[in-house]
């Protein structure tokens, strides 16, 4: 398969399914709008889940486990989650399938089969977890509750692209119950900034934390805080949300506590989540015509080694070297893997890791052996430099957390280069048509205007940002009054 991707100024969609596929991330599923993950892309999730848990048990979360399946029933009793989430919902409505008498070798569903009460295949787990938690909640000495699942869901979408919109997917939920108002609060947003230390610091993808819009938040929810990021086509991308449940869920299905007081109140509740969704979002925001550009922090593979040699005499020298490197780079932590397969040429494996974002390539040949030195490239930068075997091992791991730091500052320098302001609805049009990226604009706060935005450009509000700067200024399209800026984008 050839490894030359469409250009991204050409045609970016393409250019995004291709890198994905190429890059043997996943693959195309014989169920329609699924995704196999591929090896590798598994690998880049487990690195990706692996940071994630640790970072959420060190806040006092624990896992647990909860049903695919969810009753009808239970899926119905908060309203507003039910009819949220209503169009995406697959149903499992009989347990078997029997031969087809008149079509040998075929099946067909069993009419005897169907189930007393229809299943909802889980869109989101809060139906069944609080249905679940109104078994373990009698007093306040069983609060808080602090329970992450990772999962997988099944969201039935008509328009899918692989890893940012599936019908099946993996994720994290976490789901807490509270016994006061402000202790949920504190726990809603606790989590979304955990979330965009995550992103930051480990993806290297700098994020804008904020509110949700009433129109634009989590069914069921009475806040959603969310972090969003931007695209290098100036399309943005929520990358995560953690959700203010109030007492809704609690009221539905009759979660009570007795507090100190011994007096009934309702829990109060959360739920957090992000998903594979991440790794679309790690592709868009670095990735480059040639293909992936990896964070070290994450990166399935963080160096390879590739020897260079003519004749099998020189090859145990260089052997000897590179497993002496590898070895030593290991013992510090570092994923790294010696290539010294003989099915390709040196210059193959160059480009299968440039398109796979292998963050450094170390060439390593007889020559290089005799003036101690070894070649390293940069896959952020495409440098190329000779450097002394001296300290190589140090200069390596070193040089991980610089790549680290670059990729990070290139993607802030752009998502700032993008966030714009535009005070006439000439300028809000000129800029979603043009420039892209984030535009700050005044908005009255009512959801007919908003919608009426998003029916006029298909651009969303984003989100409100913390700490959002107060200025009095009036609505890009109503002309009404507004006490501040909120972020517009179109969006994946």
């Amino acid at each position: 398969m050839s490894k030359e991707l469409t250009k991204r100024a050409d045609n970016y969609s393409e250019w995004y399914n291709e890198l994905v596929v190429k890059s043997q991330l996943a693959d195309h599923s014989a169920v329609r709008g699924c995704m196999v993950i591929k090896p590798y892309g598994y690998a880049l999730w487990e690195n990706m889940r692996d940071q994630l848990d640790k970072m959420f048990k060190e806040t006092g979360h624990v896992n647990a486990y909860f049903p695919l399946f969810v009753p009808k029933s239970l899926f119905e009793a908060e309203e507003a989650n039910a009819e949220g989430f209503a169009k995406e919902c697959a149903i499992v409505t009989h347990y078997r399938l029997k031969a087809d008498p008149n079509n040998k070798g075929k099946l067909i569903v069993d009419p005897d089969a169907k189930l007393e009460e229809e299943l909802v295949v889980r869109p989101t787990s809060e139906a069944i977890i609080w249905n679940t938690y109104k078994g373990w909640i009698q007093s306040y000495r069983d609060l808080p509750i602090l329970i992450n699942q990772w999962a997988n869901v099944v969201r039935w979408e008509m328009r899918t692209r692989l890893f940012l919109r599936t019908a099946e997917f993996l994720w994290q939920e976490g789901h807490t119950a509270h016994a006061t108002k402000e202790e949920a609060i504190e726990e809603t947003v606790k989590m979304v900034n955990v979330y965009a230390n995550f992103v930051e610091e480990y993806m290297a993808v700098p994020v804008v934390i904020g509110v949700k819009s009433a129109n634009e938040r989590f069914a069921g929810a009475e806040d959603t805080y969310c972090i969003e990021a931007l695209m290098q086509d100036g399309k943005a991308l929520q990358a995560g949300t953690s959700h203010f449940l109030g007492q809704n869920f609690a009221k539905a299905f009759d979660v009570k506590f007795s507090d100190k007081n011994n007096k009934l109140e309702h829990v109060w509740a959360t739920s957090w989540g992000v998903s594979t969704r991440l790794i679309g979002a790690l592709i868009m925001a670095h990735s480059d015509d040639q293909g992936l550009v990896m964070p070290p922090k994450i990166a399935p593979l963080q160096i390879v080694i590739v020897p260079i040699y003519k004749g099998d005499d020189s090859k145990p020298v260089i052997d000897e070297k590179a497993n002496s490197m590898m070895a030593s780079l290991k013992k510090l932590g570092v994923r790294v893997k010696y290539d010294d397969s003989d099915n390709a040429r040196p210059g193959w494996k160059f480009a299968e890791y440039e398109l796979k974002g292998v963050p450094i390539r170390v060439a390593l040949g007889m020559r290089d052996l005799e003036n101690n030195v070894v070649e390293v490239a940069r896959r952020d930068t495409k440098e190329k430099q000779t450097i002394s075997l001296d300290g190589i091992v140090d200069y390596l791991k070193n040089l991980l957390d610089e790549i680290q730091q670059n990729i990070f500052d290139r993607a802030l320098a752009y998502r700032n280069e993008h966030i714009t302001e535009a005070n006439t609805w000439e300028e809000f049009i000129e800029l979603l048509d043009g420039k892209g990226g984030f535009v700050a604009a005044h908005w009255d706060g009512t959801g007919d205007t908003e919608e009426k935005i998003k029916e006029l450009t298909k651009a969303t509000i984003r989100c409100i940002p913390v700490n959002n700067k107060q200025e009095a200024g009036v609505c890009i399209l109503s002309g009404k009054q507004s006490r501040e800026r909120v972020l517009f984008a179109r969006a994946y």
